[in-house]
């Protein structure tokens, strides 16, 4: 038996203001979310892209080609019913940043991760006084409670689109300061991806690259930089 698949069933896509923001038709169907809850995007830019995702498809519809469409449902129907879950467990990276973990050795490693990630807890102690503490190797370190909170209340601040956003440019990376680096525009998504990779890359230099690995590095760089457009797109009038 043929595995049903979901084809193409409208000839035009448009936008349209509505309350509230912009939705997006087909025909003359609005577009809803899987779960049939109202798909109402804040800016007319986002809406626009996400239309020009759903206007691209052929005949048969091919979810893994529409990234932002997929970003846009987890908002209202993932993020939306959780925001204060979403917000206590994004800010829960501050506590066990990535950033604060250094390898032990050899000397070229720490050097390296000395240069790259020392100026990010500088600029997050600068911009939203957080100071976080650095340890060696995989030894927990306890952060002060008061810098943790100050990164907490920059998570809390955003609304559900940049929520959205910020969630895979945190738990991808494992990073919480380089996801705000991007959402501040103190990094792109492609260069907070490559600080997180240090470790990686420096084994991959000693010892060459596996391909799946490889694969799927690239796969994790292509999400974080489609949460970084959805931030742009939803900040946009």
């Amino acid at each position: 038996m043929s595995e049903w698949k979901a084809r193409r069933f409208w000839t035009r896509v448009d936008t349209s203001a509505t309350d509230g923001g912009y939705e997006i038709l087909l025909d003359d169907r609005v577009l809803r979310t899987p779960g049939k809850l109202p798909l109402v995007l804040p800016t007319a830019p986002l809406a626009q892209a996400i239309a020009a995702e759903w206007d691209a498809q052929s005949q048969e519809i091919l979810p893994h080609t529409m990234p932002l469409t997929r970003s846009a449902n987890s908002a209202v129907e993932k993020v939306l019913p959780q925001v204060e879950g979403v917000v206590d467990m994004l800010a829960e990276y501050g506590g066990t940043d990535l950033l604060c973990y250094r390898a032990p050795e050899p000397a070229e490693l720490v050097e390296r991760q000395a240069a790259e990630w020392d100026p990010l807890l500088d600029w997050a102690n600068d911009q939203m006084r957080a100071i976080l503490r650095v340890t060696t190797g995989l030894i927990p370190v306890e952060q002060d409670p008061a810098a943790v909170a100050r990164l907490r209340s920059e998570v809390a601040a955003l609304d559900l689109w940049g929520l959205t956003a910020l969630h895979d440019l945190v738990t991808i990376p494992g990073s919480l300061v380089l996801g705000l680096a991007v959402i501040r525009g103190r990094l792109t998504a492609a260069e907070a991806h490559r600080l997180s990779r240090i470790d990686e890359d420096f084994q991959i230099e000693r010892w060459g690259a596996d391909e799946e690995a490889a694969e799927a590095a690239e796969e994790r760089r292509l999400s974080m930089e489609w949460a970084e457009k959805l931030w742009q797109l939803s900040r946009m009038g």
